[in-house]
């Protein structure tokens, strides 16, 4: 699992580690870790160290420091390495005397430093720290604007992005690596940060911090989520999953919601729509039951609103009633954004929203009786609008989009890592709630179910779309489902 800290408790953590070692020592760490990663993407591009060009961009500050300390390294290898000192009368006094004593260059010209930078074999951005806020300052904002031929490392964070949000407030500078220190910084993991960073690398330089405000699910700790059925499992103790979706206008809804439920880890699925024809004509498997979820008999988590039309707020509101846990998607959300979060006053079991940020704005003015905030603004501020969200409902959040958030009300958060920009495409949603529903009535918490779902359906995306990528339908996601699931198992 990859765990992210905010910075305050970076710097806590950098300061109580600080105290105990010789000074300077942590500096040196990170700066090492850094010049070695270098010296691999160097040796990957070009066969060697020995000669390549190398900008370093440093700002004030430690790191500025960092990224110095790593052009002296780089430089004791035969690189030719030049920096470009962006507030010259505030950088680290002892990684300048470094870089000078190992033979690097000094410029403080910006003419200059643009001309290495265009041409350097690989560039350091030691320009703004995790510290920074508001974007780049103008004397920056040209290196984000210009061309380059060779790959930008950022130093612990890309410049311009905001550590703890992973919000862009301006113009910043793209990282095709960025080589973070003791901890993933949150603005790392969640976009657009995320976009801005490319590959990231941890490096330890041996912090303790306490637990993370944010994680994301790696393989593994997938695996050891997944319900699966033992040796006395029948298909009423692996959970039954309700789904009332679909409607005259759109059947097809209710199929792909079936179709993600089905391979979701419960032991069936039950139906309660007017699609019934549609889904038992591709899923024979379905129960089918008349009416509405009030009376549609026993189930461990009922799905509501893909495609629900004008039934929505039936289905919602007899669902909402029952005393097992519900994700509402689709339809479902627009109604509970009309009704507000004393719709969901008194329930003791756990609900699960699904928003994307459309309707997460429409939830959000139910929640705040305000007018609906625009989409692009809560998808620039994706883990606060989570949060929004997850407090105002007093429910579980999953803030679909380009970063998967999901966030709960006692303050946990995750960050899905394997989505696909090939997953935007009609009915994906109602695949992914029919998914999260099953792992809900498989015992899942409503966190779990959302994370783990989040993480299937982003592999079933990848692995639908092929390398290089094609474009998908929302059945063939759901039909990759079992051989991701299988992947998952084998790690």
């Amino acid at each position: 699992m990859r765990h992210a800290h905010p910075v305050d408790v970076v710097r806590a953590a950098e300061a109580e580690l600080m105290a105990r070692l010789p000074e300077g020592t942590l500096m040196q760490r990170a700066a090492a870790g850094l010049a070695a990663t270098c010296a691999r993407l160097l040796i990957r591009r070009r066969g060697r160290v020995y000669g390549s060009r190398v900008t370093v961009l440093a700002g004030s500050g430690d790191n500025g420091g960092d990224a110095l300390y790593a052009g002296a390294a780089l430089a004791r290898r035969g690189a030719r390495v030049t920096a470009v000192l962006l507030a010259p009368g505030k950088a680290h006094p002892g990684g300048l005397a470094a870089l000078r004593a190992a033979g690097g260059r000094v410029t403080a010209e910006q003419e200059v430093g643009l001309a290495d930078f265009s041409r350097a074999d690989l560039v350091l951005d030691g320009i703004v720290g995790i510290g920074g806020r508001g974007g780049l300052r103008p004397e920056a904002v040209p290196y984000a604007r210009a061309g380059r031929r060779g790959v930008v490392v950022a130093v612990d964070l890309p410049s311009g992005v905001e550590a703890d949000s992973g919000e862009v407030p301006g113009e910043a500078l793209r990282a095709d690596v960025t080589v973070c220190f003791g901890t993933h910084k949150p603005g790392l993991l969640i976009d657009p940060g995320a976009e801005y960073a490319g590959a990231v690398q941890l490096v330890g330089i041996g912090l303790e911090p306490p637990e993370p405000e944010v994680t994301a699910l790696q393989h593994a700790d997938v695996a050891g989520l997944l319900p699966l059925p033992g040796a006395e499992s029948d298909k009423y103790r692996r959970g039954v999953v309700g789904v009332a979706a679909g409607s005259a206008r759109y059947p097809g809804a209710a199929v792909l919601a079936v179709a993600g439920a089905l391979r979701g880890g419960a032991g069936a699925v039950r139906y309660v729509g007017t699609a019934a024809e549609e889904v038992v004509r591709r899923f024979p498997e379905t129960l089918v039951t008349e009416g509405g979820p009030a009376g549609a008999g026993r189930v461990q988590a009922w799905v509501v609103g893909p495609g629900g039309g004008e039934g929505a707020r039936q289905a919602l509101t007899e669902a909402l009633a029952s005393d097992v846990p519900v994700l509402v998607d689709a339809d479902g959300l627009t109604e509970l954004g009309r009704l507000g979060p004393s719709a969901l006053a008194g329930r003791t079991a756990p609900t699960l929203l699904t928003p994307h940020t459309g309707e997460a704005a429409r939830l959000l003015a139910g929640a705040e009786g305000t007018p609906p905030p625009a989409a692009d603004d809560l998808a620039a501020a994706r883990l606060a609008t989570a949060r929004r969200l997850a407090a105002g409902y007093r429910a579980t959040v999953l803030l679909k989009g380009s970063t998967t958030v999901v966030a709960d009300p006692g303050g946990a958060v995750r960050v899905n890592p394997t989505g696909t920009s090939w997953l935007a495409t009609a009915g994906s949603g109602d695949v992914l709630a029919g998914l999260a529903g099953s792992l809900l009535a498989a015992g899942l918490s409503s966190l779990d179910a959302a994370s783990v779902a989040a993480y299937l359906h982003g592999l079933a995306g990848r692995e639908a779309a092929g390398d290089p990528g094609a474009p998908v339908t929302a059945l063939a996601v759901a039909e990759a489902l079992p051989g991701v699931w299988r992947a998952v198992r084998r790690s």
